[in-house]
């Protein structure tokens, strides 16, 4: 018979635990939050009464529950003692995102009473630091809306965490502009040679066949295409098996119009991977015209 399931929902606070727990709800799992870790035993004993509802069972542990991140090691031994299958699912996002998603809710850090939301962002890390490096999976929400997220959920669930491929965005932007907040990896292709600075080429896009041409028969950017593709190859399959999902790779040029739209679309047929999907987006592509 299949193990019966506990998945764990953890994280940063704001980094979209909630969201998680619904979509897990929603699908059957018995979800419990902020469980007390002497309760886990009696939890686990009612799960199984043939009573009981069927279904898998999910809690949510955060820095409200400081007794479980002092002896979660104990705690997941008589979980897996008792039969389960544990998954730890790990939510974060980068200090700015949280920070303006606090804002955004007025709601309090449960950690940011002496030094704001900050102060309590950094203190909270600290204390999940030994937890997020025992996850399951790491996920970043950052770049994530809430119907992403829940669908990123549903999709662990139905395919298991270890089955899951490692989404790649690749996103052209503009350095005027400034950097795209929850880049993994920032290229900065300002060393080549500037369509805008060409009459033709100047309204047009590195959409577009001229632009793109333009740029890729440069034999510094073929050069570059290159190396940055052997480069992808040695990294996203380390990054898979640490657990990451998601990894944005952000290529930069002046404006976000021209090089970097072109170089990142040269980049998304380069990196290819059973495990490994692609996206592109072209965040200032409108800008500046």
């Amino acid at each position: 018979m299949k193990a019966p399931r506990l998945i764990i929902i953890t994280g940063l606070s704001g980094s979209g635990k909630t969201t998680a727990a619904r979509a897990l709800e929603d699908e059957g799992f018995f979800v419990v939050d902020n469980l007390p870790v002497l309760m886990l035993p009696r939890l686990l004993e009612i799960n199984r009464d043939p009573a009981a509802p069927e279904g898998d069972l999910a809690i949510v542990i955060d820095v409200r529950n400081r007794n479980f991140l002092a002896g979660y090691e104990t705690a997941l031994e008589t979980v897996r003692r008792a039969g389960y299958s544990v998954e730890i699912l790990f939510f974060d996002a980068t200090n700015e995102i949280l920070i303006r998603r606090y804002s955004e809710t007025r709601r309090r850090h449960p950690l940011g009473h002496k030094g704001g939301v900050g102060e309590g962002i950094k203190r909270e890390r600290e204390l999940l630091d030994d937890l997020r490096r025992q996850a399951t999976l790491i996920t970043d929400t950052s770049q994530m809306t809430p119907h992403q997220l829940r669908a990123r959920v549903l999709d662990l669930v139905k395919e298991g965490v270890g089955g899951m491929p490692l989404e790649v965005l690749i996103q052209s932007f503009g350095f005027r502009y400034g950097i795209p907040p929850g880049s993994d990896l920032v290229m900065d292709i300002r060393f080549l040679p500037n369509p805008h600075f060409i009459p033709a080429l100047r309204d047009s896009t590195g959409l577009e066949p001229a632009v793109r041409d333009y740029v890729l028969s440069q034999s510094s950017c073929r050069e570059f295409l290159y190396r940055f593709q052997d480069l992808l190859g040695f990294l996203l399959p380390h990054y898979r098996r640490e657990g990451k999902s998601y990894l944005t790779i952000s290529v930069g040029c002046t404006g976000g119009r021209h090089r970097s739209v072109a170089i990142a679309e040269a980049l998304a047929k380069c990196v290819t991977g059973e495990e490994i999907t692609i996206k592109t987006a072209h965040r200032d592509l409108g800008k500046g015209q």
